[in-house]
């Protein structure tokens, strides 16, 4: 195994990247290569195998699929050629829609294959001859059981994001998967991290790789604010909800796939559109959501940690941990998501007393030393009490005739809120106002936004919103 340094150069056409390919990436505004395509381009042109270490969202797409498409012979039915692995339905998505202009340039063809959807359109595809496959394991290893996939004519292929497939547990499928591509392919193989499981990968299927590192080896943890905040659990999502609107784009991460979905339709009451992302989310709406976010048609993205990796998403101000990451690699993981490509970013952290014990051993494992804040009374004025929604009983109404305006205020006792309009983010009291006692969203009795038994708020045993423990599913 042998180590280089990335050199610099100034174009694609300098590191021997074809015309044709050069005019397409130039069509779409790409004319000057990131450091790990400077590095590893001209190696993987040449047949090498690549062993690659470079953060997420540095370019790695192109660094090896350049090389595919120049390389790559025509497919057979049923028999790809070219083999690119990859954790999470997302990335397969989005590795294919980047590479797909380059290939058509080229006359390949490239089709993605990955669960969460029907076997139709894949099926048509590969009995139609697929060049490049891009591929989650678990999906390709069923076409392979169902005889639709044979791997025996793969000259080339890739593995992407090798250590979240360490994380994930695919590493064993991989390894059946690899066993069954011709022997003589080249094989390249990019992480962001190089660690024992990895190697295990490189040992096995490579062949004195030339190896390129570059970037950090994890997230910059300096580049992004990081903040801790201690929040009752019955004000998490109304806390969200201030911190979105101060940031902008935010993933909000929750622990669970439920947790996920309850806190998108809270925060939704709170007038901040959101988008999901789960495991139990069709593709369709897993596409949508993300696209919706890309295009700054909702403030949130709210995940659990599927999306912590193999999403890359430029621009994103903020991220909220409003469950507690698992460990520290979680943390980075999950922070990661912001502070990209150079850029600035917030993560912000939702501290109960129950968390108090881990997240000061979480703060020593990152390095981050913060203290422990108590959200401030200008946050605690802005929280406000959730939006009604037409057609929707009272959120935030106190007393035996609380308010049913459109308002965010509530009323106690029986006066009404007279409160029509939707204040702005920040805005005055008068839209706010909230009735009897010292409720938050409003007054006593069975209101769903007071105490007891609350539905959008949360004290005791049988808020829907606020506590109980949580499973760790995904």
């Amino acid at each position: 195994m042998s180590t280089k340094s990335p050199t610099s150069a100034g174009s694609f056409a300098a590191l021997g990247v074809p015309k044709d390919l050069v005019a397409v990436l130039s069509r779409v505004g790409i004319d000057t290569p990131f450091d790990i395509q400077t590095a590893t381009i001209p190696d993987a042109l040449n047949g090498r195998d690549v062993l690659g270490r470079a953060p997420t969202g540095s370019g790695k797409t192109l660094a090896f699929g350049i090389p595919m498409v120049v390389r790559l012979e025509k497919a057979k039915a049923h028999r790809p050629t070219g083999l690119i692995l990859s954790p999470t339905r997302e990335l397969a998505e989005q590795i294919r829609r980047e590479l797909e202009p380059l290939a058509r340039e080229r006359g390949r063809s490239v089709h993605a294959v990955y669960g969460g959807v029907g076997f139709g359109a894949q099926l048509k595809a590969l009995r139609n001859g697929v060049d490049m496959l891009v591929a989650c394991p678990g999906r390709l290893l069923d076409l392979m059981d169902q005889g639709e996939v044979k791997l025996d004519q793969v000259k080339i292929a890739v593995i992407d994001e090798a250590d979240r497939m360490a994380d994930m547990g695919f590493l064993p499928v991989v390894k059946q998967i690899l066993d069954k591509t011709n022997s003589d392919r080249q094989t390249v193989l990019f992480s962001a991290t190089l660690d024992k499981e990895v190697k295990v990968l490189t040992d096995r299927y490579q062949h004195k790789p030339v190896t390129h590192e570059v970037g950090e080896r994890e997230p910059d943890m300096t580049r992004m604010s990081h903040r801790f905040i201690r929040v009752d659990r019955s004000g998490k999502v109304a806390l969200a909800a201030h911190e979105i609107r101060q940031h902008g784009q935010t993933i909000v991460f929750c622990r669970t796939r439920h947790g996920s979905d309850r806190v998108a339709k809270q925060l939704k009451q709170y007038g901040v559109k959101t988008g999901v992302i789960h495991g139990r989310r069709t593709q369709g709406q897993r596409d949508n959501a993300l696209k919706a976010f890309i295009d700054n048609k909702v403030q949130a993205l709210v995940a659990t940690d599927v999306a912590a990796r193999g999403i890359h998403v430029d621009g994103v101000d903020c991220v909220v941990h409003f469950d507690p990451p698992e460990d520290d690699k979680a943390y980075t993981h999950r922070s990661g998501r912001t502070a990209r490509a150079g850029a600035s970013g917030s993560v912000i952290s939702f501290v109960t007393n129950d968390d108090l014990k881990d997240t000061k051993k979480l703060q020593r494992q990152i390095g981050v030393r913060c203290e422990f804040e108590d959200p401030t009374p200008t946050t605690e004025q802005d929280h406000g009490a959730p939006i009604i929604q037409p057609g929707q009983d009272k959120v935030g109404g106190g007393g035996k005739n609380g308010s049913r305006g459109k308002g965010r205020g509530s009323g106690g006792g029986t006066k009404k809120s007279t409160g029509r309009k939707r204040s702005s983010p920040g805005g005055g009291a008068s839209q706010r106002g909230s009735g009897g006692g010292n409720a938050r969203g409003g007054g006593g009795g069975n209101s769903r936004g007071g105490s007891g038994p609350s539905r959008s708020g949360g004290g005791g045993n049988k808020s829907r919103s606020g506590g109980g423990s949580q499973g760790r599913s995904r």
